[in-house]
Formats: C-alpha cells, sequence, structure tokens
C-alpha cells in the first residue's frame, strides 16, 4: 500500500525515540534526528520516550527553526502495555487504561503495534478498551508478503472507525522515512490533534528489505525489552 503524496498535508512522524530516551539504546541525538527529519521535508514529530516526557523550549524551538512543529508526546506503559499519548505538556497519574478516560478530551491516544507478537502490545486490551483510543497504529515493520499484524490493525480500525496512523517506531534514522501519516490540518498542535481524530490522515509506507527486516530484529532481540 504506496500512497501518492499531497503537498497541502502535513507530513508527520508520530512515534519517535532518540538518544536522550533513558530506557532506550540509541545512538543519534533529538536534534540529529530533528535534522534528519528537515531534510526528508517532515512538518511534525512527536518525541515519545518511554514513560518519560521529552520536550522543553530548547528542543521545541530548534524543531521550529527547521520548520517543525513538535508536539509533546510519550510511550507509557499501562497495564504493562504500551500506549501513545501525544498533546499534553504535562501527564496526570495513569494507573490503568480505565484512567485514560482523564485525558482523552484533551490528548490524541493511540495504540501503537497492538497486534505484533510483543509481551508490551496492547492486543484483546485495545479490543476490550477500544472507546479509550483515538488511533491505531499502522507498524513500518513488515516485509512484502507478510503484513498480518497491520491488517489486524486495518481491520480493527475500520470495525470501530478509528484512524489508521502510520509510523516508523524509530529507533534508526534509516527507517524514519518508510512509513509515515499525512494530515490535512493547519499546523499547530490543537488544530491537528482534531483533524487527526476525525481521520484526516492518509498513510504513506512500502514493505522493508529484508536487510532491514533482519537488522530491525536483531535490534528488538539485543535491545532491553519494555
Amino acid at each position: 500500500m504506496v500512497n501518492l503524496v499531497i503537498c497541502s498535508m502535513l507530513k508527520s512522524q508520530l512515534h519517535i525515540h532518540a538518544k536522550e530516551d533513558y530506557k532506550d539504546h540509541i545512538e543519534y541525538s533529538a536534534k540529529k534526528l530533528i535534522d534528519r527529519a528537515s531534510s526528508l521535508n517532515f512538518e511534525v514529530l512527536s518525541f515519545t520516550f518511554h514513560d518519560s516526557l521529552f520536550y522543553n523550549e530548547e528542543i521545541k524551538n530548534y524543531a521550529k527553526e527547521k520548520g517543525i512543529l513538535l508536539i509533546p508526546g510519550i510511550e507509557k506503559k499501562i497495564e504493562g502495555s504500551h500506549v501513545l499519548i501525544l498533546g499534553l505538556e504535562k501527564l496526570p497519574e495513569i494507573r490503568n487504561l480505565k484512567d485514560l478516560e482523564k485525558i482523552k478530551d484533551k490528548a490524541l491516544i493511540i495504540a501503537p503495534h497492538p497486534f505484533y507478537p510483543r509481551h508490551y502490545s496492547l492486543g484483546k486490551k485495545l479490543v476490550n478498551n477500544i472507546d479509550l483510543f483515538h488511533a491505531i497504529e499502522f507498524s513500518f515493520f513488515y516485509p512484502k508478503h507478510f503484513n498480518l499484524p497491520n491488517n489486524k490493525a486495518k481491520t480493527m480500525a475500520k470495525k470501530y472507525n478509528k484512524p489508521l496512523i502510520g509510523t516508523s517506531d524509530v529507533h534508526d534514522l534509516r527507517v524514519l522515512d518508510c512509513t509515515y501519516t499525512l494530515v490535512d490540518s493547519k499546523k499547530d498542535t490543537t488544530s491537528f490533534i482534531a483533524a487527526v481524530k476525525k481521520n484526516k490522515v492518509q498513510i504513506v509506507t512500502a514493505p522493508l528489505p529484508l536487510w532491514k527486516i533482519i537488522y530491525t530484529t536483531l535490534r528488538i532481540i539485543l535491545r532491553r525489552r519494555f
């Protein structure tokens, strides 16, 4: 599934990790990622570090200088599963999935890689709590002839009328441009989140070549798991 790029839409990457993510093992810095994203004409980014919000004036202004809107984000572990929360500069205490109700109106809540065979994927928890999520992630990690986890995500999104958000769950700059989302929105956080919730989105994606599948798999195996 490869869609044509529509220039009036905002090229966005909403699931990103960098060196400053203390729970990960990454070589490149957030600024280096922003530089690379700028060279690829991205207009919206969100750093979604593990259980920590990386969003401050310095990094926000650095992104702005490069023509990029930086949206605050976090990949939070809730009930043992990962959840992407975007749009909040401060996060209230969230102990379980039901607590997402507290922030549902203000934040953008996305289910990342929900049906991939990882212990931190939501799986059935997404089905049981679908009303708490605004969107479902379509992951970059798939080869040409096998895309079962994403196909399940697509089916789920269609069944419950949820936007499908393409991301590259970036841990390596070489995959930054593999899968991303175009959003029909004004270039500010409030408008952007509203546009995603209204499903004004389009995925741009292509299967990974075999070497990237092998390389990424090895990184997942060798990296600490969360």
